[in-house]
């Protein structure tokens, strides 16, 4: 492809930025990407902000157009389904899909950034660590950094800026000066911390690690997801303050305590317990909405600095992946206009953010409480028993937003209806068997029509 003149400066080498990197630089564009970190694949960061990720088809699909995809399968983990764990220790398994091909994949953020960063520089795009953005100046579209080690500033000069860093992003921190710039942060009165389960022996898996563990607790929940050296990634979910949460768990007595009443059978998986536990931070986590997305043809957010969400869908990094894949297409359909490409890219991407950004919201209610109840996993064996009647017409939510790339905003408009279905076909029943099949075929034939993005 014809080389162009055109820099390109991305803010955030975290995921989306190296990703969007990759291709821009393929299609011929001088990319830089500033981080303000160090380069984590020479220096050890901190532990306790880095959950694992669920990779599901919309980042493949990302990932795949960039040529990355099969090169990642020694670093991820497939999960067929959730095995959650009761108070007493009973597991129930609730397959994710229809069959094994639908399978989400755990992999470590910290091995995922590694890659990708590898891949930008390999394509020519050049990260520039150690750089914060202090600034981005509307008029101009010069974006200020100061260097971490020096404190030197330096004012960066290109045609485009397009900012991948993040749900604190500082170049949308500049952009809250528009005069007509909307913007709302929704934070949880929830917070996390990262703890982990040891590999056992040979750094086998002492638990099944072909599935997203989950202790559900009605107001909390510990989850568990593997990592390819045998141990698993936990993470706690508890209000930030009440009792329990971790304003009450304020001694190393009360966290022991909390877990052996409440996880006994996670307890002795976890050797390092309370050195994890005292020593990660507590994480919180928003949901931001804002509108615009760009500055005139000067500056674009994308991924979490446009629309973070929570990560009860497993949906924020696949999609902020997808936001470079409608990138990527528009840029391929219009070339580098770009007042009008960034325009076109928020209209195409809007209304799909905001959805999943509500389904991420709902499945942390499902994820902590509803995944116990038997009423709910009977609806779920409905869900597969229908959608193998009528495979074109009933998708279930969770598989039209993690196996398909149905818009976001279809699944969750499909989704509520799908769920009034099952509210008249399962009221009162605990046995497929007993399921009316042609009150079935009436309602879905009647409500649904086919998916054609399947």
């Amino acid at each position: 492809m014809q080389e162009s003149t055109e820099k390109i400066t991305l803010v955030g080498s975290g995921l989306t930025g190296p990703l969007l990197a990759i291709s821009l630089a393929r299609h011929g564009f001088p990319v830089e990407i500033y981080e303000r970190r160090p380069d984590m694949r020479r220096v050890r960061l901190s532990a306790g902000r880095s959950i694992n990720l669920a990779i599901s088809t919309r980042g493949i699909h990302a990932l795949r157009e960039a040529g990355l995809w099969d090169g990642m399968q020694s670093i991820i983990i497939p999960m067929k389904g959730r095995m959650m764990h009761s108070a007493a220790g009973e597991l129930t398994f609730q397959p994710y899909g229809k069959d094994e091909t639908e399978v989400i994949n755990s992999i470590s953020r910290a091995d995922l950034n590694t890659s990708l960063m590898d891949a930008a520089e390999a394509s020519g795009a050049a990260i520039r660590f150690n750089e914060r953005c202090t600034g981005f100046d509307l008029k101009s579209g010069a974006v200020r950094m100061r260097n971490e080690d020096t404190g030197a500033e330096t004012f960066v000069e290109s045609r485009v800026v397009i900012a991948t860093d993040g749900a604190a992003s500082a170049v949308r921190t500049e952009m809250l000066k528009l005069s007509q710039f909307s913007f709302s942060q929704q934070y949880l009165d929830y917070g996390y911390k990262e703890l982990t389960i040891a590999a056992g022996p040979g750094s086998k898996h002492r638990i099944e690690p072909h599935a997203l563990h989950i202790w559900p607790r009605g107001s909390y929940m510990l989850i568990a997801l593997p990592n390819v050296d045998g141990t698993f990634a936990c993470i706690l979910f508890l209000p930030f303050e009440g009792n329990p949460s971790f304003a009450s768990l304020d001694s190393d007595t009360k966290v022991l305590k909390f877990f052996e009443t409440n996880f006994p059978d996670a307890l002795p998986l976890m050797p390092q317990l309370q050195e994890n536990y005292s020593g990660n931070p507590v994480g919180s986590m928003v949901t931001i909405r804002c509108s615009p997305w760009h500055v005139d043809g000067k500056a674009l957010l994308l991924g979490d600095a446009a629309h973070a969400i929570v990560p009860f869908f497993g949906q924020g990094m696949n999609c902020a992946f997808e936001d470079c894949t409608c990138f990527l297409e528009l840029l391929d359909r219009h070339g580098p206009q770009w007042q009008d490409l960034f325009r076109e890219f928020e209209r195409a991407r809007k209304l799909d953010t905001d959805a999943i950004a509500d389904l991420a919201l709902e499945n942390f209610v499902e994820m902590r409480d509803r995944v116990a109840d038997p009423a709910f996993l009977f609806r779920k064996k409905v869900e597969l028993a229908l959608e193998a009647r009528h495979p074109r017409l009933f998708v279930p939510k969770y598989a039209m937003v993690t196996f398909h790339r149905v818009p976001y905003s279809v699944a969750r408009s499909r989704g509520q209806i799908q769920d009034r279905v099952l509210g008249e076909l399962c009221d009162s029943l605990t046995r497929i068997e007993d399921l009316d099949w042609k009150k079935a075929d009436t309602l879905i034939r009647r409500d649904l029509t086919p998916l054609e993005d399947l």
